[in-house]
């Protein structure tokens, strides 16, 4: 059932049928409950299918979202529009000093949403139990090669062994499951995936491999040179037994295979995120949030909607409330990377968050 046809009505600064109350909606009747919000466009890496290797234009400092503004977001998110899942990142969320702190904030709303991070682990082996302390429940580890020559030639950066610590110090410390978020490189990406695959099942840990999307700060993103789900799949299956994942996927953008070995036995899963070539915007459930405080109803539009003004010209709850239901309900239905006109968002994904 879409929102038209429940019959709200609509109220100051919401389009004609969107919902004043309830779930957060879009026209598709899809329910956003899965927020997420980029802390910092900072990072501390520079890897090549993200950014050039002298970094970007940072947002200025009085441009990001003040602690106590984005708590007012995060309260409104869970307490009025039904967000039941935080994802903090960047950027590198690490490199945000009170990072703990809005964690423990986040974790202190009611009803308490599931809170998680993603980050290149890099300054995570110092951190981890704090961040657990402070309430985060999971976390994902961006690691697209375990090769240490690969690795600093992807980030531009020799820190493979902080990655590797921060790994570790994530699961001693219960963010299970520990999550590793992969980006292939197209010329060894097929070897990445093997190794980075027996890593994982040796390590505990869970991989997810992410098709490269059309999100470079360089806008030199091609589609012929990209990997795709059915190219990685066909890789791991010449070293693994893969087998569908019999559980329901919902709308948890990684479908799952079950790996065994060659005798049956199970050893673990994978994910694939197919966002390129199977993508699943029919199930969408997520909300964007940047660090300069713009609401994003996909990942790729080109429109954003600027809460961080109507915070510091005065609004109330009721209109911040408003103009954050408008956003999602003119979500388009498909990010429309395969359409003849697609045209790349001007922010990069350091910018927007993962």
């Amino acid at each position: 059932m879409t929102a038209v046809a429940l019959g709200v009505p609509s109220v100051r600064g919401l389009p004609q049928g969107a919902p004043a109350h309830g779930p957060l909606v879009d026209t598709f009747g899809r329910v956003a409950t899965d927020l997420r919000v980029s802390l910092t466009d900072l990072c501390n890496l520079r890897c090549t299918y993200c950014m050039p290797a002298e970094g970007l234009d940072w947002l200025p400092s009085d441009q990001k979202l003040s602690v106590d503004e984005l708590v007012r977001l995060l309260r409104l998110a869970v307490t009025r529009l039904g967000v039941t899942s935080v994802r903090f990142t960047g950027g590198e969320p690490l490199v945000v000093p009170h990072l703990e702190q809005v964690i423990a904030a986040t974790a202190a709303l009611r009803p308490r949403p599931e809170i998680t991070l993603t980050t290149n682990g890099v300054g995570l082996a110092g951190r981890a139990a704090a961040l657990q302390q402070a309430g985060l429940d999971r976390i994902n580890v961006s690691l697209d090669t375990v090769d240490p020559q690969r690795f600093a030639a992807i980030t531009r950066r020799d820190r493979l062994d902080a990655v590797l610590a921060g790994l570790q110090a994530a699961k001693a410390a219960g963010l299970a499951p520990v999550k590793v978020n992969a980006v292939l490189d197209p010329v060894s990406g097929r070897d990445d995936a093997v190794a980075l695959l027996r890593f994982c099942l040796a390590q505990g840990y869970q991989l997810r491999i992410i098709e490269q999307m059309p999100l470079d700060a360089g806008h030199s993103w091609r589609r012929e040179d990209a990997l795709t789900a059915d190219e990685i799949l066909a890789a791991l299956r010449r070293e693994f037994v893969l087998t569908a994942h019999p559980g329901p996927r919902g709308s948890a953008p990684a479908e799952l295979w079950q790996v065994r070995d060659s005798d049956g036995a199970l050893l673990g899963d994978v994910g694939v995120i197919a966002s390129v070539s199977h993508a699943f915007c029919a199930s969408c459930d997520r909300t964007r949030l940047t660090a300069d405080g713009q609401v994003r109803n996909c990942l790729f539009a080109r429109d954003e909607t600027d809460l961080r003004d109507l915070l510091r010209s005065g609004a109330d709850d009721d209109a911040v409330e408003a103009a954050w239901r408008a956003a999602m309900w003119s979500k388009a239905a498909g990010h429309g990377i395969n359409d003849p006109g697609f045209v790349q968002p001007d922010r990069p994904m350091s910018a927007i968050g993962g």
